[in-house]
This record gives C-alpha cells, structure tokens and sequence, in this order.
C-alpha cells in the first residue's frame, strides 16, 4: 500500500511539474508575440510589391516598391538594407535607383558583367544628388522613408532591377526567399514572397490601363523587442501644484556601470568635449553610440510638465531632450496617449494629427516637428532639445489632477515605446487640493495673503 501512495505521488508530482513546464513555454512565446504586437498601430508593418514588368532573352525587368504603412515609425539615416536569397542561379544584370553593397564572384562571365552575382545580394537605396539617368521614381534617398501619417508622399522608395539566369515566363520564374530588411538596424521581420493578382497602372491622361506580367508581395513587420535589448527613451513628470519633479526611472535604458551593453556614456563637464566625440577617423568608419552619463541612461527624454489650470482648459508643456552625443534625429515624431486628447483645442510649434487604433476610441495623438522649424532634433548639447505647449479643453464629467489623471499613459518616441515612471510615483495634489477642480489664482494668490497678513 505505501508503495501504491509513493508512485502515485510520484506521477503527481511529474505531472505537476509537466505542467508548469508547459504554461512556461506558453507564457514565453506569447511574451514575443505581445511585444512584437502595437496596440496603437495594430496593422502598421512595410509593403514590398515586387511587379515584374517586361521579359529580357534570360529574365526579366521589375520594379520593386517599398510602401512604410506604418503610422508613426519611419526608416531614419543611414536608411534601409533589403537582402534576399535567390531561388535558382539568379544574377543582377543592372539596377537603376539603388545597388548592391557588394559585386560577389563574377568570374565566368567574359563580355558583359553583371551588376552582382551573389546568391544572397544585399541592396541599398543611392543618396540624393545621384544622376537623374540612374533614377527612378520614390528612389535616392538615402534609405530614408517617413511614416505613412507623417508624410505619405515619402513613405515609399522604389527601385528598378533587371535579373538574368531567372525563367521568361510566369511559370518558369521563381520568388526570391529569405527576406530581410533592416531600418537601419533589426527589428524587422519578413515573411515569404507571395504571388498575388498582377499590379494595374493607370496612364497620366487616365484613359488606359496596363498590368505587370507577373507580381508578388513581402510583408514586414516590426518588433522593439528584436530592434535592441533595452529601451531607447524615457518619461519624466512634473505639475505646477506639487514641487516634485519625478525623473525617469533609474537604469531605465541601461546602467554606467554595465559594460556588457553596447555603447559608452560621456560626462558633459569632460574636457575637450567635442574632440572625444568625434575623434579623428578613417572615412567611413562608424563610431559606437555615445550618450550622456545620466541617472537613466537613455537617448531620448520626454518631460511632460502640466502647467496651468484655468476655468475651462489646462496646459501642458512637452520638451524632448537628446542625450545622444553623435546622433541628430531628423523628422522625429512623437505620440502621446491620454483620454483628454480628443479635446485639444490648441497647440504651438508642433504638428499634430489624431490616431483612433480602435473606432470611437480617439485618445493618441502623434506630434511632430514643423518643417524647416524644429523637425531636426540636434545632439547632446544646448540645442539638444525642442519644446511645445498643448492647450486641452476640460471634460467636466471626467477632468481631475487627482490620482496622476493628468499625466499621459504611454508615450512613444519614433516608434518605440519609452519607458514610464511608477504609477504611485507621479505629484500628487496637495492635502488642500484634493478637488477635481485646482484653482491655479488660489495657488497663486494663497502666498500673498499670508505674507501681507503676517506683516501687517
């Protein structure tokens, strides 16, 4: 009898650990997949159409588009690098509007050579300024593609290739596979090449219509989880009734004294500052990322400051600070989400546009620079920041400063998610001013009354 009781413990305790075993392994691949997943842009990811659009002697000519439907997360210097492995013994004839880093072996070919015979070719975009009989349409930009909000005239970048050795007809050729795209770092990934219904063209003067021979579609999507092992901003807080200013959060985007990460951090009272972050160097060689020493280690610092309450509207005052030494951010964006704005009834210096991830849900909104104004966020330094104040109309039924209310939920910076500070954290109304309704004239007047009373 005892030895019945023993196994049966036995089995138990097997079958107890089986299953914490596999409600791991559950809990951990739906980990990946919850970071991989943006609630704010749930259908954001990069089109690549591929349109076959005439036949050579030995292949074919296509031209390759790459549409960013992503709402606020662009492909910033140095740009995009599109790579894919060949299906059969595929060469690159020529390519007008990008190139490939590298020719590969071409060796058996003695008259014409190919652009590149490299079974997996790795392409780049050309930079502006190229000669306009090597471009074609949405192409030489340096890999640089906005977001499809931002800007949509530039959320694409084509280019034109002209492949040998590859079949002559619909049936004979075959898809590239193993495609990757990086922007300009990971974070992206690509499923397989799909044939799809060929891509029509309508003329200019719209009285014709033309199709491709033969068309396929690669989707890419992005994962801040893949792109880097720690954060790449933070949220610091502050408010006008409380003289607590809340930082971010300590090693938010890593420690000082963790040198296993990538990267270093720089005193700002170092001597000869501008000499050690950019020390003479070989052209083209590229520097390892250099961010101000800080408590929070991070890149980039969003400061959300509520700064005034009146009768019917309060204010807020953003300011975006770089601490990144060799890095300008051009064409930043950034969104914000907070239930008080789809009542925003004013705001300076920046653009702004209303995001609805989900219908009758509008509480993100996207932020941006003005063009030629302050779209260009320079390096670690005195012009190392941009700013802007968002007037918001109140809500009766729900506007409160109570319980951190005013305070944004989540806050992205290029696309990715910064960091937040704890929730019991944030300033707190004074015992005073626990009304949903803080008057801003009695906080102001409060302090004369007593002075002219004591003195008096």
């Amino acid at each position: 009898m005892e030895s019945f009781f023993s196994r049966s413990t036995s089995i138990v305790s097997k079958l107890s650990f089986l299953a914490l075993w596999i409600v791991f392994l559950i809990s951990s691949s739906s980990f990946t997949s919850t970071e991989a997943y943006d609630a704010l842009d749930p259908e954001g990811n990069i089109t690549m159409k591929w349109d076959v659009m005439s036949w050579t002697p030995d292949g074919y000519v296509a031209v390759v588009t790459m549409f960013n439907f992503q709402k606020y997360r662009h492909i910033q210097s140095p740009g995009w690098t599109l790579g894919w492995k060949w299906a059969k013994k595929e060469v690159i004839w020529s390519m007008v509007g990008a190139q490939t880093t590298e020719q590969g072996d071409c060796s058996k070919y003695k008259g014409n050579i190919p652009h590149c015979c490299k079974k997996d070719p790795t392409v780049v975009d050309l930079l502006p300024g190229t000669p306009y009989n090597q471009q074609i349409a949405n192409c030489c930009k340096g890999g640089v593609m906005n977001s499809w909000v931002q800007d949509p005239a530039t959320a694409a970048s084509s280019f034109q290739i002209s492949v040998g050795a590859a079949g002559t007809t619909n049936k004979t050729v075959r898809v590239p596979r193993n495609f990757t795209l990086m922007g300009p770092g990971p974070g992206y990934t690509c499923g397989p090449a799909k044939i799809v219904r060929p891509t029509k063209f309508v003329t200019t003067d719209t009285r014709r219509t033309t199709q491709a021979m033969m068309t396929w579609n690669i989707t890419c999507t992005y994962s801040q989880f893949l792109a880097q092992r720690t954060p790449t901003c933070c949220v610091s807080l502050s408010s006008f009734y409380n003289e607590t200013i809340v930082g971010c959060p300590t090693c938010a985007c890593g420690c000082q004294n963790n040198r296993t990460e990538s990267g270093a951090c720089l005193d700002p009272d170092t001597p000869h500052l501008a000499s050690v972050v950019s020390p003479p160097t070989k052209k083209g060689t590229v520097l390892p990322p250099l961010v101000q020493c800080t408590r929070h280690m991070c890149p980039i610092r969003v400061h959300w400051h509520v700064k005034q309450n009146y009768k019917e509207y309060w204010r807020v005052k953003i300011t975006i600070t770089n601490f990144n030494y060799r890095l300008n951010y051009t064409q930043w964006n950034l969104v914000a989400q907070h239930p008080n704005l789809d009542n925003i009834t004013q705001i300076f210096s920046f653009n702004y546009k209303s995001l609805t991830p989900y219908a009758g849900l509008n509480d993100t909104a996207m932020l941006w620079g003005v063009k030629f104004y302050n779209d260009f966020l320079s390096e670690a330094g005195p012009l190392g920041n941009v700013q802007s104040e968002i007037l918001f109309r109140k809500d009766q039924s729900t506007f409160t400063f109570e319980k951190g209310w005013a305070f944004p939920r989540r806050i992205y910076f290029n696309g990715d998610n910064c960091v937040m500070p704890p929730p019991d954290s944030y300033p707190f109304l004074p015992n005073g001013g626990s009304r949903s309704q803080f008057s801003f004239v009695a906080a102001v007047l409060l302090p004369l009354l007593v002075f002219f009373f004591f003195s008096a």
